[in-house]
This record gives C-alpha cells, sequence and structure tokens, in this order.
C-alpha cells in the first residue's frame, strides 16, 4: 500500500452493496444512498450473490440508467465474506463503503464514518446503538465478541459490523491474502492498528428475509476461533495430555485394586467424551487452516457490467451463452442409433 492518504470526501467512495435474493431492497438501497450521499463523488458496485428471485434485473435497469452503478453477478451463491470480497477487489475510488442491501443502516449514517475516517483511521467500523434484531441474534452476537475478545484474546473492533468505512487499498489487500479462513473483522487489525468504531443507528428489517441464521454464525464463529488463535486448540492438547494422565492413573488403580469396576466404566466415559472433543477441534483445525491441497477461488463471476480479471470467470465472456445454444441445437437434432 502507499502512503498516500486521500480524505473520503475528496477521493470519493465506491460503495459496495451485497446482495442476495433482495428483489425488494435493491432499488430502495439505491434512492437513499444517491439522495443522502449526492455530496461526495460515488461508485455504487453492486454484487449479486447468485440470487434466484430477480435481484439482478432490478440491478441490470438501474445499471442502465446510472453510469455510477457497476454490478457482478456469481454464478451460483458463494456466501457474504465473497459476495463482500469481491466489491472491494473491483472497488476503483479511494475509499470503500460497505453497506447493506437490506437498509437496517441509514445511508445517511455513513457520513459519521465519514468524518471519522478523515481523523486519520485506514477503517471505521459501524456499532449499533439500538439494535433492531431478534433478541437470539442479539445475544448470539454478544456471546461471539465475549468468547473471542475476552476468552480468546483475538484482536476484534469490539462491536464492529458490516456496515464499515474501509480505505480500498487495505480492503484489497486483505482480499488478495486469500486466506483460508477470511474473517474481515480480525483481520484488519492484524494490518493496521489505525482503525476506530462510531455509533451509528440501526433500524429493523422492512422487506424480505434476513439471510443470517443461527448456522451462518456458528460457521463463521468456529472459523474465527480455530483460523485466528491457538489458544483453542492448545487448550485441547493440554486436555489431551491431562486426559491422558487421568487414564494411566485408573489403570494404574484398577491393576492395584483400588478402583472397582464401576468406578472405571464412569472414568473411561468422561475420557472418552473429552478425546472427542479434543478430536472435533483438531480435525476442524486440519480442515479450515492446515489443508494446502487445491480449493476453488472465492467466488466466479457469470455477469458483469464491466471488465473483470479472467480468474473471477468460470466461463469467458460469451462462452456460457454459446454453450447453451449448442445444447439446445443439440437437443433438438435428436440421437440417432
Amino acid at each position: 500500500m502507499t502512503s498516500t492518504f486521500t480524505l473520503p470526501a475528496e477521493g470519493g467512495l465506491t460503495v459496495v452493496v451485497p446482495c442476495f435474493n433482495e428483489v425488494e431492497n435493491v432499488e430502495p438501497s439505491y434512492r437513499e444512498i444517491i439522495n443522502e450521499l449526492a455530496e461526495y463523488t460515488l461508485d455504487i458496485l453492486y454484487v449479486d450473490d447468485g440470487s434466484t428471485d430477480g435481484t439482478l434485473e432490478v440491478i441490470r435497469r438501474l445499471a442502465a440508467a446510472d453510469p455510477r452503478v457497476r454490478f457482478v453477478s456469481f454464478t451460483r451463491n458463494f456466501g457474504f465474506e465473497a459476495a463482500f470480497s469481491a466489491g472491494y477487489r473491483y472497488a476503483r475510488l479511494p475509499w470503500v463503503l460497505h453497506i447493506d442491501a437490506d437498509q437496517q443502516f441509514p445511508a445517511a449514517e455513513s457520513k459519521k464514518l465519514i468524518m471519522k475516517a478523515g481523523q486519520g483511521f485506514d477503517a471505521v467500523f459501524g456499532i449499533r446503538t439500538n439494535r433492531q434484531d431478534p433478541l437470539l441474534r442479539r445475544w448470539g452476537t454478544a456471546t461471539f465478541h465475549f468468547l473471542g475478545g475476552r476468552v480468546l484474546r483475538i484482536e476484534i473492533p469490539r462491536g464492529a459490523t458490516a456496515f464499515r468505512l474501509v480505505r480500498t487499498e487495505l480492503a484489497r489487500t486483505i482480499v488478495e491474502l486469500r486466506l483460508g479462513t477470511p474473517y474481515f473483522l480480525a483481520t484488519v487489525p492484524r494490518l493496521t492498528s489505525r482503525y476506530a468504531t462510531v455509533p451509528v443507528a440501526h433500524r429493523a428489517r422492512e422487506r424480505g428475509e434476513s439471510k443470517v441464521g443461527f448456522g451462518f454464525l456458528s460457521s463463521h464463529a468456529i472459523e474465527l476461533f480455530v483460523g485466528f488463535t491457538r489458544r483453542l486448540t492448545t487448550a485441547a492438547s493440554a486436555t489431551a495430555l491431562l486426559a491422558s494422565g487421568v487414564a494411566l492413573l485408573a489403570g494404574a488403580g484398577v491393576a492395584v485394586g483400588v478402583l472397582g469396576a464401576a468406578a472405571v466404566s464412569v472414568t473411561l466415559f468422561v475420557l472418552l467424551a473429552v478425546l472427542l472433543v479434543v478430536l472435533s477441534l483438531t480435525v476442524r483445525y486440519l480442515v479450515v487452516v492446515g489443508a494446502g491441497q487445491a480449493r476453488p477461488r472465492q467466488f466466479y463471476v457469470r455477469e458483469a457490467n464491466f471488465a473483470v480479471q479472467a480468474e473471477d470467470r468460470l466461463f469467458a465472456p460469451g462462452d456460457e451463452a454459446a454453450g447453451h445454444r449448442l445444447k439446445n441445437v443439440n437437443l433438438g437434432k435428436g440421437v440417432s442409433a
């Protein structure tokens, strides 16, 4: 990254808006962004994460009417991390402003992030002051931050959300690292100490359904806890050693007649439970972090209204359409014996 520091108000913003089945929210989000941020130079980049509900069609219409709107559409649903990673990769202005399509963070609140970034920060994260989400999600987030920050000592901007303003050079650098566990909130502190948080307003979702469920949160938490600290695996190793010591003592107790059959049975079941926990953590660590085999890219682009890197495409432009036409022609001809 270069040392040049350009203020968001001077260099402009690439507003990255990830979308997955948000057909009802795309146009309202666009209207709100251009109305509230009209004073800034804008590049609005929608990332369609394999939607199946007409989201892409709405985005196409917006792009056709407004040259500030660009979009990429994936070949399938790759998930939240992939969607914003593509947006960060193809941002073209000095700052990336991440706003989700559900509009739970008002676009007007972006000015608080912009003002804070002007003080010399590389990244500014919004913190919900009046979170309008179900109680289970609020408890889950609180538990996540407690375990990650207080117990496992992973440096995470406390209370930080996906509503954030980041220098494009920093955001793109993180994406290009291609980590096995691409957890953005935990990666920023590894690269820079110049990050901050600011309180922002939050509102309830008005249209559509949330895509963030318990499974999503659990998976992300596990990847963070395993990929960004050794405390969990160290604890698992220590527990395994302790269990082996207990097993040796139990064996010695049986040999000298101190322990009876009932005590031995209880001890064996406890040791088995402990070893299964250790095994599960070890396997997860090997799968997430230690795997060295080749794997697909984080996302593949099906369609875009601007040039994207060839490595990000599953098909060259036009190849997929040609393949469909050829398939239809062959089906029409039939098969002869």
